[in-house]
């Protein structure tokens, strides 16, 4: 791809950028300056695009990216430091206590869920969960590819449906 035609093509997807933007910035100015920073470092990395892949799952990666080390960034700047004597962090997480008990009854609400699957969701959805790539369950399964993706679609919008009480389960 011609340096001309990259230009295009990173103009074409700029208004798609826009939407995921603003769901990360939630400020208008702040999505316009991540959406400059995600064009500039893709024009500048250029070379790492492979003609023929998603240019927009390649921009949403690097804005994603770019918005990560931005928080992270801003989140050690607002570090208060203590300069008495003892040099504490004052918003440091070892004065942190945590109280797990959400987190103990949402495992086991997802626990509960997995169990509930039919066995021929459950396999290769515990199996992707566990870092199997697709091919490797058509294997081990011995199904076609296309029904594992279909099998694991399927168990998470199941998981979805039974887990709704936790809000926004887009991440199952």
């Amino acid at each position: 791809m011609t340096a001309l035609e990259f230009n295009y093509a990173l103009q074409t997807n700029t208004k798609v950028l826009k939407p995921f933007a603003m769901r990360l910035t939630k400020n208008y100015d702040d999505a316009n300056d991540l959406i400059q920073d995600t064009l500039v470092k893709a024009f500048l990395n250029k070379d790492k695009y492979a003609d023929g892949t998603n240019l927009k799952a390649w921009l949403f990666t690097i804005m994603k990216n770019t918005f990560i080390t931005n928080y992270q960034r801003m989140m050690r700047r607002n570090t208060i430091i203590d300069t008495s004597d003892n040099l504490h962090f004052i918003n440091s997480t070892e004065s942190i206590v945590q109280n797990d008990a959400y987190s103990n009854f949402a495992n086991e609400d997802i626990n509960k869920a997995l169990d509930k699957l039919d066995e021929t969701y459950k396999v290769p959805f515990e199996m992707y969960f566990k870092g199997y790539k697709y091919h490797e369950i058509a294997e081990k399964v011995a199904i076609p590819i296309g029904t594992v993706k279909n099998r694991i679609h399927l168990a998470r919008k199941e998981l979805k449906d039974r887990l709704k009480i936790y809000g926004d389960s887009e991440t199952i």
